[in-house]
């Protein structure tokens, strides 16, 4: 179900219906016409909801106007939320993030993201979708054009993909890393994971502590491969994500989490042509990187602090 008054929701929509997703209608404020693209049209999401009783809404709608949108679809407890808009402001997210802690029957991916898709089963996202393909590997990103790299890389060699989730590029998204972890752990389907994180905030960090927990609890873990984008990004820059930057001496750098993502037992790659090959190679028998802690893998703060000091230097 679409949210929208641009024509770039029914370009999606009409891609996502051709791709084999059940689209079951649309919502625009004051409709002047009861259909669109042969599904009806509703004047509010929760008229939609009562009426289709949709699983997913997928949010297309300026950064503006995007938690309106959300907190709209959480009030008529859509199970799955998914908002692509980039420039939502920090403080409507903390809005939506309140809603979202009340309820236990939403959950929102993004926003400023390209969303999620089961390759060759369902899509809602602005994704191109014609490289994915079902298969093995699990890829979770901040970033949707690396996530695009580790779609073609796996697709090329012949792996495919189960789920790719693009958690976004903000430092407050609906779902994160660990949330997404968490799914590939038990999903069936996973037999690998790669993990594409950035520069701001400490989203990586939590994922280590999740992973390290992960291997050690676990008899037969799933191989995981990680990056994290940014090695090189200058103080204060904007990389092209609201969170992805480096704003001051105590964020943490892409060093400091690359090395949390190791002691995790993570096989942390230096860029993304690496990440197809590496899973490729530990699926096949290469041995998984070993947890090199034996308690949940911790950054000092003043040791961050000091690596973010000479990486400003």
């Amino acid at each position: 179900m679409s949210a929208s008054r641009l024509r770039t929701a029914t370009k999606n929509a009409t891609d996502t219906i051709a791709y084999g997703t059940k689209v079951l209608g649309g919502v625009t404020l004051n409709p002047d016409k009861e259909t669109h693209l042969d599904l009806p049209l509703f004047g509010s999401v929760k008229d939609a909801a009562k009426e289709l009783k949709p699983d997913v809404s997928a949010v297309f709608i300026r950064g503006a106007l995007a938690a309106d949108a959300i907190i709209d679809a959480i009030e008529a407890e859509i199970p799955l939320i998914v908002s692509v808009a980039e420039h939502v402001p920090a403080h409507d997210m903390l809005r939506v993030h309140e809603v979202l802690r009340t309820q236990s029957k939403s959950r929102l991916v993004g926003p400023n993201g390209p969303g999620i898709i089961a390759p060759e089963q369902c899509r809602v996202g602005i994704m191109p979708y014609l490289q994915y393909k079902c298969g093995r590997i699990g890829i979770v990103s901040r970033s949707g054009t690396l996530s695009y790299e580790a779609v073609g890389a796996t697709t090329e060699l012949g792996l495919g993909q189960s789920l790719v989730i693009g958690v976004g590029g903000d430092l407050t998204p609906g779902t994160n890393f660990t949330d997404a972890l968490k799914v590939f752990f038990e999903h069936e389907e996973t037999e690998g994971i790669i993990m594409i994180g950035e520069i701001g905030g400490e989203a990586e960090l939590e994922a280590a502590d999740l992973i390290a927990e992960y291997r050690r609890n676990t008899s037969n873990p799933k191989p995981i491969v990680g990056m994290i984008a940014g090695q090189s990004a200058p103080k204060g820059k904007i990389m092209g994500h609201a969170g992805a930057v480096l704003r001051s001496v105590v964020d943490v750098p892409a060093s400091v989490k690359m090395r949390a993502l190791e002691e995790a037992g993570v096989a942390v790659v230096g860029h993304a042509g690496a990440l197809g090959q590496e899973i490729a190679e530990l699926l096949s028998g290469k041995p998984l990187p070993q947890v090199m802690t034996k308690v949940k893998p911790k950054v000092d703060i003043n040791e961050a602090i000091q690596s973010g000091r000479r990486a400003f230097d």
